[in-house]
């Protein structure tokens, strides 16, 4: 039998559960489908939230050719293949078919770069789903040539909604008589996540007998899914709540806190490498300056844990954790790279002076490159004043040191090289 969430996947956007910010009256997605001018776009959201049936919510609406395509298992050739088929298959002046890529940050470089054309032509309107960050996962010419709008996990009231419609409308649920006592159980277990909804519906409708009617109460849920209702879900928004309460228990020097939750996602099949990419960036973020060896320490954790594997690799896991959970903590260098982005974003692209600039022909140093520059090495302590700033931006700080005693030793020196407070 058809799964239960594709037989209540909706067509339309009046049946689609959820995402009103996006899809409800006068949101700008619900919009931009009415007005029939529709550009690509981007779909981020956890699992379960709608991504898939809202892209075929938007092909259907708009009456438009629709080719998908998992990033899993394709290559450039398929990508190709498919934006060849679709460019056939548009009329003039008519809505550029749909592209539907699946688990678009998957893709490799090439395979987003084969996109570009046919997306910047609009010889195909492309719609990404993705569960990860498209800033980090989608290349930036990409990014540029679509929106990205992000979906949210399912509330209680969307959850209760969908379980009303299911049990209403499904007629095999109808025949079988399914009763809700309980639904404290479901809906943690469901985590947000209306495809994992229906599938635990389904479960637990497939274990009854025939011939009896159907009872979902928290207890048949929890024994059904042998498990916690409060166990660990990798898959759905428990997964970003414990990275989160994980990575801000590190930040707040509390390695007792930082450890449980280390153990919850181990004990919850979380992926090893993704535990070891957050303490390298938090050792970079949060202690920085303060213990510049934590930066060590969570890196050789990550090669540790790539080397032996699991179990075992839960080892290096908890020495980084409390390392880093007790060291000294500093974001000088996080918010000194960030106020000089939002600077340099302000400010344009200020020349290099002459002296820095390097000369490798005649004409360069003729025209003055690198004329005047000193090299530091050359003069005592390593070390002679002069500029390194653009003329017009001269003056301009955005490192601050943090009150550490890494960094005072670090303040003071510049104090003493440069003679300034």
């Amino acid at each position: 039998m058809t799964p239960l969430a594709e037989r209540l996947r909706p067509s339309t956007l009046d049946d689609y559960i959820g995402q009103k910010h996006l899809v409800g009256p006068g949101a700008v997605l619900r919009r931009m489908i009415e007005s029939r001018r529709l550009s690509s776009f981007i779909l981020w959201g956890p699992p379960g939230v709608g991504k898939t049936t809202l892209a075929r919510i938007v092909a259907h609406t708009l009456e438009t050719p629709f080719y998908t395509l998992s990033a899993v298992n394709c290559g450039v050739k398929d990508v190709r293949e498919v934006i060849d088929k679709a460019t056939k298959n548009r009329f003039f002046n008519t809505q550029s078919p749909i592209l539907f890529i699946d688990e678009i940050h998957r893709f490799s470089k090439s395979q987003q770069d084969s996109l570009l054309a046919a997306v910047e032509t609009g010889a195909v309107t492309l719609i990404g789903a993705t569960t990860e960050n498209p800033s980090f996962e989608v290349i930036r010419p990409l990014l540029s040539r679509c929106q990205v709008y992000v979906l949210k996990s399912l509330e209680k009231d969307d959850l209760l909604e969908l379980l009303h419609r299911a049990l209403t409308t499904d007629t095999y649920l109808r025949e079988r008589g399914v009763q809700v006592k309980q639904t404290e159980a479901l809906l943690r277990f469901s985590g947000g996540d209306a495809r994992k909804l229906l599938n635990i519906i389904d479960l637990i409708v497939a274990a009854a007998p025939q011939g009896q009617s159907v009872v979902i109460d928290n207890d048949t849920v929890t024994q059904r899914l042998q498990q916690n209702p409060a166990a660990y879900d990798k898959g759905g928004e428990m997964h970003y709540d414990i990275i989160s309460a994980f990575i801000k228990s590190i930040r707040g020097s509390d390695p007792d806190a930082a450890i449980y939750w280390l153990a919850r996602m181990i004990e919850g099949g979380e992926d090893p490498k993704f535990i070891a990419r957050r303490l390298v960036i938090s050792a970079a973020e949060d202690i920085g300056l303060a213990n510049p060896n934590a930066l060590l320490l969570a890196n050789a954790a990550f090669d540790a844990v790539q080397k032996i594997g699991w179990p075992e690799g839960r080892i290096p896991l908890a020495e980084a954790t409390v390392y880093l959970a007790t060291s000294a903590k500093s974001n000088s260098a996080y918010k000194a790279i960030n106020d000089a982005l939002d600077f340099v974003r302000n400010t344009g692209a200020a020349p290099v002076p002459l002296h820095l600039r390097n000369a490798p022909t005649t004409l360069m140093a003729d025209l003055g490159y690198s004329d005047g520059y000193r090299y530091p090495h050359d003069f005592p302590h390593h070390f002679t004043p002069q500029q390194y700033m653009p003329d017009s931006l001269q003056g301009n700080r955005f490192w601050q040191p943090a009150d550490n005693a890494q960094e005072d030793k670090l303040a003071e020196r510049m104090r003493r090289l440069w003679g300034e407070a």
